[in-house]
């Protein structure tokens, strides 16, 4: 079994939707990817977000929550606290237990 952590990001106050989209996809995600030991990343940008909703919904595997603690621990995870942090005004992390169902 994998571990799943799941973080909600909306953008700074002064940012619009385009500009956090910009940053997320073309500076943040390539930093994250260097996570130590990520299993997966998926980035998934809300459409059209209302005021104060998330702007994107960031899917981050690992082997185990340890193996999440430690990526972030780490430099590169630090940098990638720091640098989603000057540039959020919300961020929200949620640990999940995933189930998938299938037609």
């Amino acid at each position: 079994m994998s571990f799943k952590a799941i973080i909600l990001l909306t953008r700074a106050a002064d940012a619009t939707h385009e500009q956090f989209a910009d940053w997320w996809l073309k500076s943040h995600a390539p930093l994250a990817k260097q996570l130590p030991e990520l299993r997966r990343g998926v980035f998934n940008l809300v459409e059209n977000p209302a005021e104060g909703d998330p702007d994107g919904v960031s899917e981050l595997w690992f082997d185990s929550q340890s193996d999440f603690e430690a990526a972030y621990a780490s430099e590169i995870g630090k940098s990638v606290v720091a640098d989603s942090l000057s540039n959020v005004s919300g961020r929200r992390r949620m640990f999940v237990v995933e189930n998938t169902i299938h037609s």
